[in-house]
């Protein structure tokens, strides 16, 4: 049992103090007043007067009604009486009411107390036979003194009620209105329950990242290891990358390795409808994690409160934001020390964040967490798969090349939309074949059987498919074809994969073959229908994006050669380029001649290549979908192999055993 503390004068038997909250103060606040407008409720227009009184009044006929109160058999008299009608008004004033309030109203209510109900109507009928009375007589029944408190009260009581429940929602996370400057910062340790901890083997890839974010755990665990050579850990770490990379993910599983204070918060939680909130919740939480130290600070895409000041000067230069910033500036690196305190930090946006807060002393260092690479992607499939019944004839490395440009979460997802697939088809097991409907679907969007095509669009549609095929097929460096489909996805009538090669820097003679195969489809359309359609949009604009690139940044350009127009002002050009006219229209005959030059050679090839192009052609109006091997029993073997080509060979053998199957 707990001791009685008589020295604070309160019986605390949990040893902790006894707080009042602000609610419950509001609460008290809204009885109190209500008890004193229920008890002055009848202060300045009534008075009551005992029997004698009230018999000598009555007597008097100047009541205009008189309301009977019955109750347990006995009789309260209320008695309105106006003054406009009497000639006693200044005595009865004086007399009755001489409590300083003569106020505008023409009535005035008497209380009479209770007699009993005989010697009441004894009285009535004496007074209408002997003094004339004419005062009407209403009756109504008496009621319970409880509900009559309750009556009164329950409106103040209602609205107090409303009035908490709206400070509790706007404060959120249940605290008062006094409460909104707290910040709202999960907190997790090695006591913590019910929750998921996620170590660095369940991050694949990301090796770069996670051995520098493995050293800050390592310092928190063996400070003694770098402190005794005069080593001072970063205050503050920065991961920045595209979305879908896994910054989150890491941080989680910092989280789930440190056995320190771990304080998680998105930048969006600093901000708040009231001014000074912001600056007020960075202030509440460093204070917590000084109390705390040695402790990490996360905040989730730190650009939402650490944007560059002055931007939009239309807000002028009180900006809440700001202030917010300014906080977290000073509470980082300002006056005061922060000894133990680790920031972590994420963005996708790094280059519109404060160069206040990306200086050493802040964010000393700057990890970048880009798309994953070949290897990277298959270790995240590895990662995935765990959990999902996959069939023996799955190939890794085959979902890795097929996946370029993915990031974790995109990964993630193909391998849940595969086990759906599977599933819905009724599989034990998920096969190749799903995971390449997974594939299609997210690449090329969802199949659209029910989009009714004439004879003639079919026929365009899969002449211009095979034009791409074809080219894809003997350029050297142009990328291995997967398949090609004439089915429409989302807004596209037709569409071809292919599995490009990963490299790390691009010659001219591979973006020209790129830019010739892209154009093979409008190429085919031209030569054999003797006419275009608009299906090549999508392929122009990426054709003549390319092109300028190559121009403007690359400078692979005849007439401007080694030439980078950059933007020096850092205003992705905005109004004004940074080259003059003349440059302009030099750029522009540049982006002419390259296009041309690439169109002239599509058509070239296509010519001496017709009667595969339309043997393609043809099985494309038959089957709908065609694959690299296919091609290789149409063009022969393709001269120029790569590792991507042996894997889309196999990968063409599987496919067309599974057509084999199914037929």
């Amino acid at each position: 049992m707990g001791k009685l503390k008589n020295n604070k004068g309160i019986f605390d038997w949990n040893h902790k103090p006894i707080k009042i909250g602000t609610n419950w103060l509001f609460f008290l606040i809204s009885i109190l007043f209500g008890l004193i407008i229920f008890s002055n409720k009848n202060s300045f227009s009534s008075k009551s007067v005992n029997w004698s009184e009230f018999q000598c009044l009555f007597n008097q006929n100047i009541f205009d009604d008189v309301v009977v109160n019955l109750h347990d058999n006995k009789v309260t008299a209320r008695i309105t009486v106006n003054f406009f009608k009497e000639k006693y008004v200044s005595d009865l004033r004086k007399k009755y009411f001489d409590n300083g309030y003569y106020g505008t109203l023409s009535e005035e209510e008497f209380f009479c107390t209770t007699v009993p109900y005989s010697e009441f109507a004894d009285f009535y009928k004496k007074a209408i036979t002997k003094y004339g009375v004419s005062t009407v007589l209403r009756y109504e029944e008496g009621h319970n003194l409880l509900w009559y408190v309750f009556g009164n009260l329950f409106p103040i009581l209602f609205f107090a009620g409303i009035w908490m429940l709206i400070m509790r929602r706007m404060s959120g996370a249940g605290k008062g209105v006094f409460n909104v400057g707290k910040n709202k910062a999960q907190i997790y340790d090695k006591n913590s329950i019910n929750v998921e901890k996620i170590t660095f083997k369940d991050v694949a890839g990301l090796s770069e990242a996670k051995q520098e974010v493995e050293e800050i755990v390592d310092f928190l665990k063996k400070s003694d290891k770098y402190t005794g050579l005069g080593a001072k850990i970063p205050k503050g770490v920065l991961l920045v990358g595209p979305p879908g990379t896994g910054k989150t993910l890491l941080a989680k599983a910092v989280a789930g390795e440190a056995n320190v204070p771990f304080f998680s918060m998105s930048g969006s939680d600093f901000v708040e409808m009231f001014v000074g909130v912001g600056a007020s919740r960075v202030r509440d939480l460093f204070s917590q994690a000084k109390d705390k130290s040695p402790c990490i600070v996360f905040i989730d895409e730190i650009d939402a409160v650490g944007r560059a000041r002055g931007r939009n000067p239309n807000i002028g230069a009180n900006d809440e934001r700001e202030n917010t910033l300014n906080q977290l500036l000073t509470e980082m690196d300002g006056f005061g020390s922060n000894t133990g305190v680790i920031v972590l930090a994420a963005t996708n946006r790094v280059d519109i964040l404060d160069k206040a807060l990306l200086r050493a002393g802040r964010f000393d260092r700057q990890i970048s967490v880009d798309l994953p690479e070949f290897r990277d992607r298959m270790e995240i499939f590895v990662v995935h798969l765990r959990n999902i019944k996959v069939d023996s004839s799955v190939n890794m490395e085959v979902l890795a090349r097929q996946s370029p440009g993915f990031s974790g979460a995109d990964i993630a997802n193909v391998c849940n939309e595969a086990a759906l697939i599977a599933a819905r088809s009724g599989k034990e097991l998920v096969q190749v074949e799903d995971f390449t409907n997974a594939l299609d679907r997210i690449i090329g969007g969802l199949e659209k059987k029910s989009k009714v095509m004439t004879t003639e669009e079919r026929q365009t549609v899969a002449l211009h498919e095979a034009g791409h095929a074809t080219l894809s097929w003997i350029l050297k460096y142009a990328n291995p074809l997967i398949k090609v489909t004439i089915v429409p996805r989302s807004k596209a009538l037709g569409a071809a994969w292919y599995m490009p090669e990963e490299r790390q820097i691009t010659t001219y003679q591979q973006l020209q073959d790129e830019l010739c195969s892209t154009l093979g489809g409008r190429a085919a359309e031209e030569l054999f229908l003797e006419k275009i359609s608009t299906g090549a949009a999508n392929d122009l604009e990426r054709i003549t994006k390319q092109a300028y690139a190559m121009v403007v940044y690359y400078g692979m350009s005849e007439l401007l050669p080694n030439m980078n127009y950059y933007d020096i002002t850092g205003q992705d050009w905005g109004l004004q380029k940074p080259y003059s006219d003349g440059t302009a229209r030099l750029i522009d005959k540049e982006v002419q001649r390259i296009i041309k030059e690439q169109y002239d050679r599509a058509k070239i090839i296509l010519i001496e290549y017709r009667k595969q192009h339309q043997q393609l052609t043809n099985i494309l109006l038959e089957r709908e979908v065609i694959y690299a091997g296919d091609l290789e029993q149409i063009f022969g073997k393709r001269k120029w192999l790569s590792r991507s080509q042996e894997i889309l060979e196999q990968q063409s053998v599987l496919n067309q055993s599974n057509n084999k199957s199914k037929e």
